[in-house]
């Protein structure tokens, strides 16, 4: 089936990427919302409210006058980061069971400011989450033993003030917080109060220079807030990249965004464009999209990944590895084979209501895998859906996981980043 590379849906291409027996399996019709809500015995929690500034001693650093060619990181910002990643992933290796989250996806909002035409992950007839119920989901995160929370959307910033409860009380609770954003409303006053907060990196979405049909997450409109970000990331402690699909009509803009991202010496992600896995009823552009990939496209993708793949071997910082880069030809093909998804074990996503699920695709999907502080995640259950979803799958962050959760891989980059003083821990897990 080769849905992701047709702009068109028709009798033989369902509007989904999985087989059609393992979407009536995740995605019963009649069941249009799983009803197992967050219990809530007494009055609803809530979340402090934060102190402003909270760290007085940063507000005094000036903005740097100049990029500099290597970051260093103090020994506080070291430490978060392998409190975060490090230390939870040891921890999921010693202790039994299945369940060890290593990152969670936080969806404060299901609502987006923008209507990206490739995008299925946003509704906005949904409501946000409430301040209980990411209380409840922040807590038993950690009583989980995760550390790395990912607010997610739609458009998380919608609700600025909100995002900034969240963010306060996580970091205080020692979660290393990753905030993406398409950045039209990532003011400089929220840049502050978040950087200030504890954001430990910003996930700059941008597919675009200018606004294109179909790609209204530019850089154009947003550059003034930009500008701030990348210069406060030196005050905050915090880092940025740039993440970006690669769509049939913005290649160019693709190699242009890169050599941004190089001259303000931060990182970039890329992702392929992909058709919606599951059905989502919201998704209003499946039919004649301008950005899905096409057949015809293939030639133009594989210069792009190679241009890519040079500038990663020479030096550019990118998330991806390069062999993640030529995987995207494989992938683009229908030809992704297994490759040791994590997700429903060592990362886990937790909808707006409180339910949960293993990954972003399978946010639409009806399954019943339990609630915040009561997760039904079943070994047998995720391994036999996976056999199914993994080749229709390009998560760039579970495929990261994937990658680094092997012992030997770990233990070699750990030496390399202790040799380097942990100075050199950005870019790619290679």
């Amino acid at each position: 089936m080769e849905t992701r590379s047709d702009s068109r849906t028709t009798s033989s291409h369902p509007a989904f990427r999985v087989d059609v027996q393992l979407h009536e399996l995740l995605v019963d019709k009649r069941k249009k919302e799983i009803k197992s809500l967050l219990p809530t015995p007494g009055q609803p929690l809530d979340l402090p409210e934060p102190v402003y500034p909270s760290r007085p001693e940063l507000q005094n650093i000036p903005d740097p006058e100049f990029f500099p060619e290597k970051r260093s990181w103090t020994a506080p910002l070291v430490y978060r980061a392998m409190r975060g990643w490090l230390f939870p992933y040891l921890r999921s290796r010693v202790l039994p069971g299945d369940f060890h989250p290593i990152i969670a996806y936080l969806f404060t909002e299901w609502k987006c400011n923008l209507d990206c035409h490739y995008c299925w992950a946003f509704d906005n007839s949904v409501k946000g989450m409430t301040a209980d119920t990411a209380r409840r989901a922040i807590d038993w995160l950690h009583d989980s033993g995760c550390r790395v929370l990912a607010l997610m959307g739609g458009e998380p910033l919608l609700r600025p003030q909100f995002v900034h409860q969240v963010v306060y009380y996580a970091a205080k609770k020692g979660f290393w917080i990753y905030v993406p954003t398409n950045g039209r409303l990532l003011r400089p006053d929220v840049i502050d109060r978040l950087g200030d907060a504890g954001v430990a990196t910003f996930n700059l979405a941008v597919d675009a220079v200018e606004e294109k049909p179909g790609l209204p997450k530019a850089l154009a409109p947003i550059r003034a807030n930009f500008d701030h970000l990348v210069r406060r990331q030196y005050r905050y402690g915090f880092s940025v990249f740039f993440n970006m699909n690669i769509c049939r009509n913005n290649m160019e803009d693709i190699r242009q965004l890169t050599e941004i991202a190089r001259e303000h010496r931060i990182a970039t992600d890329y992702h392929i464009n992909e058709t919606p896995m599951i059905e989502p009823d919201h998704f209003q552009h499946l039919n004649e999209n301008v950005t899905f990939i096409r057949r015809e496209d293939w030639p133009q993708v594989d210069a792009l990944v190679d241009w890519l793949i040079e500038k990663n071997r020479s030096g550019y910082k990118m998330v991806n590895s390069v062999q993640r880069l030529n995987e995207m030809r494989e992938f683009m093909r229908g030809k992704l084979q297994e490759w040791n998804c994590r997700a429903g074990h060592n990362n886990v996503i937790v909808r707006v209501d409180g339910t949960l699920a293993p990954c972003f695709p399978m946010y639409s999907a009806t399954y019943d895998w339990g609630v915040a502080g009561r997760q039904k995640f079943e070994t047998g259950q995720l391994q036999e859906m996976k056999k199914g979803c993994q080749p229709h799958c390009f998560s760039t962050l579970n495929h990261n996981l994937a990658y680094c959760y092997d012992a030997a891989r770990a233990v070699k980059w750990m030496g390399k980043q202790a040799m380097r003083g942990f100075q050199g821990a950005s870019g790619s897990f290679e």
